[in-house]
């Protein structure tokens, strides 16, 4: 594990983290930089790759899914890696294929967005004032640095938040009124061509199972059989640097494997990947027994590893902007095996939709905001016939439930299927079908902490001004433009890092702005007057 480093040894690449970021930079290492994957090494603290794209489990203990991220058509830095990775199901085909050809297959549109008083809304309307249009046609063409610091919630009206457009966007998106303006004028215009669908879910894209299996395991895969050596359960606790003549090198890397401390010398013709923060950090399961535990104060080595670069550079950031307010970054989820298809064939009666073809309906009358999703089946690679996953979540926990006299943050994943059922109205079915099921509660302190309100500076730059051997990767560093909380943000930060230090003429695949393009500004005004 501590390379004795001489002269006439290759530069080695040091990749901080075992999420999708990490695991494209490798990718991009061997691809595009020509690096031999040998001397490519992944430092995971956990005994599991794939970070917050988690998807595990079994038929007797309960599958669980933390959470799943949107796809659609402009995500091309996704589709490029995968352009490359072949399926594990079909190698004659590459993952990106495999999620085109998914996505022409079981088309999403939806039939039951919004839910109310346990009758369907089909393609509700947005329920925009004329204020609240008015708003949003501002903050579109409204310079970012103007913003500054500014909540969603000191910029539009009350009324704004009781829309149906509101109820879909935060339920689809997981925003809160809290959360950052910046953020949400980010996603406005990144996303600005879907808005013609939008209460349809269409241009949705989907992966065939759920996202470790579709895209973390091909990917791992091929990274395997290219000789890239993981490090697990190598907990790396902290990361020096040397400032010398205007720049900064990575030099050591210090990590704990198992109780035994280790310390790794980084060359300067030697390469460094950090991947900042995690959203799913401390994250606690529940049973349908038992509540998850309740989060507290940050604990985990991701955000402590920051911490402790942070304080070396003003330019690595500022952590606790994001991981210092638990009660505005945490939700909950939950993932359902359940035995029976009971559940699956009323939801196809009352939706309209089957499995797979809706997308995310939401409860507009709970006061958790809860929202499920209905895969396309099996939504695991080991899931066997006569078993039917489905996830969802709850945006407010601490809220006591219409149904059930708990929070949603107290409650087992039986209180949480007594509250979802009584939503819908189940009525005699819901003992039948809770019999059937394994219902996992899941709380994460920091899910939504990437939305936090920020400034200029609290996102380090994926390459610091002065990095002379090192780069961020990941959900907290600034990429101008992009969206956090998607695959591709992760992805675009990995390419960047790797074609910037390595020196490549190539460049990631440009953003797509489609709020530049006439035709999408006039299909999404047409969406809006409507």
């Amino acid at each position: 594990m501590d390379p004795a480093e001489s002269i006439d040894q290759p530069p080695q690449a040091w990749l901080v983290g075992g999420g999708i970021a990490s695991l494209a930079a490798a990718a991009s290492l061997i691809r595009d930089g020509g690096m031999p994957g040998r001397h490519i090494h992944v430092l995971e603290q956990s005994d599991v790759l794939g970070g917050s794209l988690d998807g595990a489990g079994s038929p007797e203990t309960g599958y669980v899914i933390r959470g799943g991220r949107m796809f659609e058509e402009h995500f091309v830095c996704t589709y490029d890696l995968f352009g490359s990775i072949p399926a594990l199901d079909d190698p004659g085909k590459t993952v990106t294929q495999q999620i085109q050809e998914f996505t022409r297959q079981v088309v999403t549109s939806s039939k039951s967005r919004l839910v109310c008083d346990g009758r369907k809304i089909e393609a509700p309307a947005f329920g925009l004032s004329l204020k609240d249009k008015w708003n949003l046609a501002c903050l579109a063409v409204r310079r970012e640095p103007s913003l500054g610091t500014l909540r969603i919630e000191e910029y539009f009206s009350p009324h704004f938040f009781d829309s149906n457009f509101w109820f879909m966007w935060s339920s689809m998106f997981a925003f809160q009124p809290w959360h950052s303006l910046v953020e949400f004028r980010r996603y406005m215009r990144r996303f600005m061509h879907l808005l013609p669908g939008f209460n349809r879910l269409e241009g949705i894209y989907r992966t065939p199972y759920n996202q470790f299996d579709s895209l973390v395991l091909p990917l791992f895969t091929w990274l395997q059989n290219q000789g890239v050596q993981f490090h697990m359960n190598a907990q790396v606790t902290g990361v020096d640097f040397d400032q010398q003549a205007g720049k900064t090198n990575a030099t050591r890397i210090h990590h704990r494997a198992q109780t035994e401390q280790r310390t790794i010398d980084v060359c300067n013709k030697d390469f460094v990947f950090i991947t900042l923060g995690s959203m799913t950090e401390d994250s606690s399961l529940g049973t349908m027994t038992s509540a998850p535990a309740q989060p507290c104060q940050p604990t985990g080595a991701a955000w402590a590893l920051w911490e402790n670069i942070a304080q070396q550079h003003s330019n690595f950031g500022r952590p606790g902007v994001f991981a210092s307010q638990i009660d505005k970054s945490k939700w909950e989820s939950f993932t359902v095996t359940l035995r029976s298809p009971a559940f699956f064939d009323f939801m196809q009666d009352f939706t309209g939709n089957a499995a797979g073809t809706g997308g995310v309906v939401t409860l507009k009358d709970s006061n958790w905001v809860m929202s499920i999703v209905l895969a396309y089946q099996p939504h695991f690679i080991n899931q066997p016939d006569g078993t039917y996953v489905f996830w969802g979540y709850g945006l407010f926990p601490d809220r006591v439930g219409n149904y059930v006299n708990r929070t949603m943050s107290d409650c087992t994943g039986e209180e949480i299927l007594v509250e979802l059922f009584s939503h819908l109205r189940l009525g005699e079915r819901t003992r039948e079908i809770i019999d059937e099921a394994n219902c996992i509660p899941c709380m994460m302190p920091y899910i939504t902490s990437q939305f936090m309100p920020r400034a200029f500076g609290d996102r380090p730059n994926v390459v610091p001004n002065d990095a002379a051997n090192f780069a961020f990767l990941g959900q907290f560093c600034e990429l101008p433009g992009d969206v956090v909380f998607t695959v591709e943000y992760s992805i675009r930060s990995a390419q960047t890092a790797v074609y910037s230090l390595l020196g490549l003429q190539k460049k990631p695949l440009p953003l797509y702005k489609g709020h530049l393009h006439p035709a999408v500004l006039l299909r999404a005004v047409k969406a809006m007057i409507w």
